[in-house]
């Protein structure tokens, strides 16, 4: 099971599980709201083995120490994001240092954390392993590097940062200043990168997409859906048959991918 909790500025929680091993990926959310999100998928946080913590901002760490105190659960991000992120003190045994290319294992599942390009101290996004397949998770990142998508092609299932339409983020009410971040190489993904991406994902044999991180202002999921489709079509593809697409919701669970 790999699927979006919630997703978007409001708040980051991806899940998966082998049904042996269960990964929290960021806790953007409070502990209360957390639990209610298991629920809704019939599940609970006392089957987390581990947190795993993509960098420190606000909306991906919020709940990250109280599940972690109140669960008992590991915590496991890089130097720079454990500098970075305020979650309060966590116990000795459950803090554990990552750094990008070095893979390890939880339980059943292979991670492998690898940097992204964001304003954030030492961020990465992450690939699994799980019997004998991989997916991959790539948000908060400016730029599809190289590098990037090295970790992500070949994925059976990819959850891909959509963040923004261009023209809603240029001609909206942000200020320049926070126009600029999100348009730099250190900001967020357009949907026209994110359609891009997925086309190449869909050539290296990917066959589930969903669309992340999406803007509350400077777009909408119908913009975001129809951007990556087109794209999709253009290169050959047939939605549903040949990839499946979804874009994960703000407040609520997607479907399993």
């Amino acid at each position: 099971m790999f699927l979006s909790l919630v997703s978007g500025s409001s708040g980051n929680a991806t899940l998966i599980t082998d049904e042996q091993t269960t990964i929290l990926i960021d806790c953007g959310l409070s502990g209360k709201k957390l639990e209610a999100a298991f629920a809704s998928i019939g599940r609970s946080p006392k089957e987390l083995d581990a947190i795993l913590v993509t960098h420190e901002h606000i909306d991906h760490t919020a709940g990250v120490g109280v599940v972690s105190r109140r669960f008992d659960v590991p915590v496991y991000a890089t130097a720079g994001t454990y500098r970075g992120m305020s979650v309060g003190k966590l116990a000795d045994k459950n803090i554990h240092t990552i750094a990008p290319e070095q893979s390890f294992e939880i339980g059943t599942i292979g991670v492998c954390p690898f940097s992204i390009s964001h304003d954030a101290n030492d961020p990465v996004g992450f690939s699994f392993f799980v019997n004998h397949k991989k997916v991959s998770l790539a948000t908060d990142t400016g730029t599809m590097t190289d590098s990037i998508k090295q970790h992500i092609l070949g994925s059976e299932a990819v959850i891909l940062e959509s963040n923004h339409d261009v023209d809603m983020l240029l001609y909206g009410s942000y200020p320049y200043s926070l126009k600029q971040r999100i348009l730099s190489e250190r900001g967020h993904l357009s949907n026209d990168d994110c359609a891009k991406t997925a086309v190449e994902l869909l050539q290296s044999g990917t066959r589930h997409i969903l669309l992340g991180h999406l803007s509350n202002e400077n777009n909408t999921p119908e913009i975001a859906f129809r951007t990556a489709v087109n794209a999709l079509r253009k290169a050959g593809a047939a939605i549903d048959s040949d990839v499946r697409l979804g874009v994960a919701r703000r407040y609520e669970a997607t479907a399993v991918l």
